[in-house]
Formats: structure tokens, sequence, C-alpha cells
């Protein structure tokens, strides 16, 4: 029989822990309550963690409407409402993909390369099962489910302005399914190729910026290009909302990289300060090389700078300190620079909005940094070259090497299946009049 005393502070010790009052106090009332619980008791979910992961969730679902808006500026006026309605409609597409068989193929057990079904509609998702313990599983699945969304809307700068809407759609619900979903298990699942091997990725430069870059290279490739180009002016027409997008983008990444702490915790403040680090030395990194290169600054180049050094920090972002941020920001922008400005010119491959150059270099080149930065004292998960231990970078390079290989496969055969089947590319008709007429029957601007 328990006394009065011991009835008091349990009583007391619950209530704090439901009400999240204090961090000392919330942690006292747990260690109070485990002191008395059976061994097997289950982890308790932190009420701080889980507002932090679901605030987190809804910034990066942002990132994908403000990805529009930095595309849509960048097109052609005809094309602007395509353009963002292609990023804005996977929200949708793959919101619904994500909770039928998406997170299963994701993160479900399976082995190494891919989930099994049984977390198919979301059922069998319990906190039982849960990836991490201290928020709930289906917080979980929604944080991830945003990035889920918006790495194939990252893929439709290298063919913009020149794909039918019906097989977009298709396309892109294949490709989510049959590359992003594996990627995402060979890297963040407990029983990945790539997670068993120690491959450091903290918020998805392998699963998101290197699968939507070397995608969008091989269909910029295989499409072709846009029909004038190199003949017509086709400079961005609407710059003020190529900021607002890249602002927003900005904004978003906090979620995407702090919340991959999965908690409101240290961890999440580094990622959170070496995100910004990163990206505010890459956009100045980038002004400044495009001020020697060509005599003047551009807008356009400050925002692709700032979106350069988001990309490269982000597998980065929870194992470097503020030094390996500055070194990444501050060199991502003359790489990506170089792929932009003379890569894509001496080749002649029409990588419409640089999603290739941006996206898939940057976040080549953050996950080889991470291999040499990692710092142990950020995170002990993680210890690069600088560090002792040189073998990461092996391993990073692998990893990179095997996501460019099966992205660009994959990629490749699923756009011969559906240029079968629907044809994916507008025909010449429906190019010069506009994606916004010939695909949806509306226009951007009425004026």
């Amino acid at each position: 029989m328990y006394s009065t005393s011991c009835f008091v502070r349990r009583t007391a010790a619950f209530t704090l822990s439901l009400l999240g009052l204090f961090t000392a106090a919330g942690a006292w009332a747990q260690d109070a309550v485990a002191s008395a619980a059976p061994a097997a008791a289950a982890p308790t979910i932190s009420a701080g963690d889980t507002a932090w992961v679901l605030a987190s969730a809804a910034l990066v679902m942002l990132m994908t409407p403000g990805l529009g808006l930095f595309y849509g500026g960048m097109v052609r006026q005809k094309n602007v409402l395509s353009t963002i309605l292609q990023s804005f409609i996977l929200v949708a597409l793959i919101g619904v993909q994500w909770v039928v068989w998406g997170y299963s193929l994701a993160f479900g057990a399976g082995n190494a390369f891919w989930g099994d079904l049984n977390f198919m509609f979301l059922h069998g998702v319990t906190q039982a099962n849960s990836p991490v313990t201290n928020i709930p599983h289906l917080a979980f699945v929604m944080y991830q489910a945003m990035f889920a969304i918006i790495t194939p809307a990252l893929i439709s700068g290298a063919f913009a302005e020149r794909i039918r809407f019906k097989a977009y759609i298709f396309f892109m619900l294949a490709w989510s399914t049959l590359v992003y979903d594996p990627v995402c298990h060979w890297v963040w699942h407990a029983n990945g190729v790539f997670n068993k091997m120690g491959a450091l990725d903290f918020a998805g430069g392998t699963v998101v910026h290197m699968t939507a870059g070397y995608s969008a290279l091989v269909l910029c490739l295989l499409m072709g290009k846009r029909k004038g180009y190199g003949q017509e002016n086709m400079v961005p027409h609407n710059m003020t909302m190529v900021l607002t997008g890249t602002g927003l983008l900005w904004f978003g990444w906090f979620g995407f990289n702090a919340g991959s702490a999965l908690g409101a915790n240290a961890l999440a403040a580094n990622a959170f300060m070496t995100t910004n680090t990163a990206a505010a030395t890459a956009t100045l990194s980038w002004c400044f090389l495009e001020a020697l290169h060509r005599g003047k600054s551009s807008a356009l180049g400050a925002a692709s700078g700032a979106v350069a050094g988001l990309v490269a920090i982000t597998p980065a972002a929870g194992f470097v300190d503020v030094t390996g941020a500055l070194w990444i920001g501050l060199l991502v922008s003359p790489i990506c620079y170089f792929f932009v400005v003379v890569i894509k010119q001496k080749f002649g491959y029409d990588d419409s909005l640089d999603a290739f150059g941006v996206h898939g270099v940057g976040g080549t080149f953050g996950a080889i940094m991470t291999g040499i930065f990692a710092n142990p004292a950020v995170n002990p998960v993680g210890r690069g070259w600088l560090y002792g231990n040189p073998h990461q970078v092996v391993v990073q390079l692998y990893t990179v090497g095997a996501t460019l290989l099966y992205s660009a496969a994959l990629t490749a055969f699923l756009w011969i299946v559906f240029e079968r089947l629907f044809g994916m590319r507008a025909v010449n008709k429906e190019e010069e009049l506009g994606l916004d007429i010939s695909q949806h029957g509306e226009e951007g601007y009425l004026i």
C-alpha cells in the first residue's frame, strides 16, 4: 500500500509531465515515473519535441509553393501558372501517395533496399513501431511526407516550359514510388543499405537533392531543348517573384534541416545555425563571383547562391560546426556557378532553371563535405576526415555514385515508358502557345 507522500509525489510528477511546464520539471517527472514503473514501460512522448516537429513539417510544406514561386518567376510569362502548379499539385498527389503506399515503401521494415507494405494506408502505424520514441509516430510520418512532396517538385526546373501536365502527373507518381521511396529507405531506415554502411545525410543531400538533381539532368537531355532555346529571349519574367520564392525557401529550410533533429534540442539549434550560416555565405560568394565575372551582381545570382548554400548544408547541418558551414557556403557557389554558367553553355543542354546545376551539384558537394567536416563534438554519430576518419569520405563517395546511377537509370526508364504512353513533351503548337493556355486553359496574368 502506498504512503500519502508517495501518492503526492507521483501525482505531481504525472501532472508536470503532462503540462510540460519546464524542461527540468518534465525531466524530474519522467524520472519519478520511471523509477516506480516496470522496466518495460514505453518511453514518454515529449510535448516540446512534438510541437517542434509539427511546426517543422509546416515549414517544409511551405517550401513547395515557395519553390513554385521561385521557379515561376524564372520562366516566361506564358508558362508562369503551369510552372507554379507543377509544384503545388504535388502537395496533393504525393500527399496521398505517401499515405497509401509511399511511407510503407520508405520506412517499412522490409530489407536493405526497400520497405515492405505493412504500413499501407498507415495501417499498423503505432507508437510501438515508431522509428523515434519522443514524438508520435504520425508526427514522424507527416514530417517525412513533406520531404517526399518537395523532392519531385525540384525536378520540374529541368524541363520547365515543355512538359504535358498529364504526363507530368503520372511520371511524378511513378518516380516518387520507384526512386524517392527506395533511396529514402537506403539512407534513413535502420535496415537501409547506406545506413548500415554509416553514410551521413542529416536532412536529405542524398535522398532529396541528388535524386532530384541527377534525374533532372537525365530528363532535360531526353526531352531536348525548349523551342527557340539559344535564339529567343528566355530571361526570367518576374524577378520579384523569384526573390519572394527564395525567401520562403530559406524560411522553410529551417524546418527542413533543424527539424531533422526530430526534437527541440541542441542538435536542432546547431542545424538552425549552420543552415543560416551556409546560405548567407553562399549568397555573398555567388554575388562576389558574379561581380568579378560579369561586372555586376544580379538578383538571380543572389537567389541562386542562397539556394546553393541551403542545398549544400542539408546533408551536413547536424554534423558540422559553424566553421564547417562557412567553408561549405563559401565553396559551393563557385562550383555550382561553374556548372550553371560554363558547363551548361559548353555542352548546350537546357537545364531550364538549373535544377541539376544547383541541386544535383550542390547536393553532391555537400555530401562529400559532410565526410570531411563531420565533427563528433556536434553529433557523435558522425566523424569526418578532419577528425580522424578519412574512410567517411569513401563512404560518402560510394553513396553519391550509387545514387547517381540508380536515379539516372530509373528516370530514363520511366521517361521511355511514359513517352510511349502519353508523349511527355508538349508538341510545338502547345509550347508556342504556352503551357498555361495549352495545358490548363488559363492565364497567369490577365492584363
